[in-house]
């Protein structure tokens, strides 16, 4: 279970920083960070991060889609922790 924490807390902060570099390419009007990079990170373990930044950022919040993979993501990983707390 610790190491679950530990993937999902690494994994959660580089979400939030591609989150936040993505805000500030896009500000600067530079190359972004693809959509789906975004998305995989947030969905595979990263989605506290992921969700902490669309909200202090104020990115990616109009698309639903984003909203939706963080939402899931949450409860897919924080299910996870459950568990594995359960069974421990």
């Amino acid at each position: 279970m610790k190491i679950a924490i530990i993937v999902f807390a690494v994994m959660s902060l580089v979400a939030f920083a591609l989150y936040g570099a993505d805000k500030r390419k896009a500000k600067r009007g530079q190359w972004r960070i693809p959509e789906k990079v975004l998305l995989l990170w947030s969905f595979l373990g990263g989605a506290i991060g992921g969700s902490a930044a669309m909200l202090l950022f104020r990115h990616k919040t109009k698309h639903w889609y984003f909203v939706a993979v963080n939402i899931i993501g949450v409860l897919w990983q924080v299910a996870l922790i459950v568990f594995l707390a359960l069974i421990a």
